[in-house]
């Protein structure tokens, strides 16, 4: 496992929660574990190095990635069901050393990767069911916003995903992500051609915004509100049971409102 950033996240404020990178192979686990609980026991996801008898979600990048956890000592006296939110990093100087990033297996992040700007990958995003819709993905990403700030990245980005493969029940959302969050031309990656899933499949006009909206996962949603956007085209991850579009966010476009809720007492 590579080693994790020096930088520690950790906030100004109480809270029952740890935040911070894992350190070594039992961390690492834990957040296989949670992943394991969200994407393959709520969500159906699977995959080659997925280990059902251990109960975790694992691939062959976790060990060049970092991995920030937020944990509570108090859910379990297990550490490996301690975990109850993880976001996976790769910054644009390591991904350069492995010759890779994970979204380029979908999509063609020539644009990106020639933007000039420092580059940080997300993914593999989650948070135990009973955290969600209270302080934990609030908790991560202030956690996130302190790095990037002290780290000085540009642009974040990554694949997010709606859950299951019939694009014709994602059309809508899709499509309302298309017409009004395509990413500017300088940074709009592309689905790679051999997967490319148009989510141009409705006319704007036929819409329904409010449906649309609802049908947009959480996450996602989060992301435009901070000014995200999406690259031109999704991917149909059969394996993981999902239809992927991939999130950008200049920070540059981070709106001063929610640049201060995430950074208070950052000095930012």
């Amino acid at each position: 496992m590579s080693a994790a950033p020096s930088q520690k996240p950790s906030q100004d404020h109480k809270t029952p929660f740890q935040l911070r990178f894992a350190r070594d192979a039992d961390d690492l686990r834990a957040a296989q574990r949670l992943r394991y609980r969200v994407f393959v026991e709520e969500l159906g996801s699977d995959g080659e190095m997925v280990d059902h008898a251990a109960q975790l979600e694992a691939d062959r990048f976790d060990p060049d990635y970092a991995h920030l956890m937020l944990i509570d000592p108090s859910r379990s006296e297990d550490p490996l069901e301690q975990c109850v939110a993880v976001y996976r990093l790769l910054t644009g100087e390591k991904a350069a050393e492995l010759g890779r990033f994970y979204s380029e297996g979908e999509y063609d992040l020539t644009a990106l990767k020639t933007s000039g700007k420092r580059l940080l990958e997300l993914g593999r995003s989650c948070v135990a069911k009973d955290y969600r819709g209270g302080m934990a993905l609030f908790e991560m990403w202030a956690g996130l916003a302190k790095y990037v700030i002290e780290e000085g990245y540009d642009v974040l980005f990554g694949t997010a995903s709606f859950f299951g493969v019939d694009v014709n029940l994602h059309a809508e959302a899709l499509s309302w992500l298309h017409h009004n969050h395509l990413a500017p031309e300088m940074l709009r990656a592309r689905a790679l051609p051999e997967h490319f899933q148009s989510m141009d499949l409705m006319p704007l006009e036929e819409i329904d915004r409010k449906r649309a909206m609802l049908a947009i996962p959480p996450l996602i949603k989060a992301y435009l509100r901070l000014g995200g956007t999406v690259g031109e085209g999704a991917f149909v991850d059969q394996a993981f049971n999902t239809v992927d579009v991939l999130l950008i966010l200049d920070t540059e476009m981070i709106s001063p409102r929610q640049r201060a809720m995430y950074t208070k007492g950052l000095g930012a």
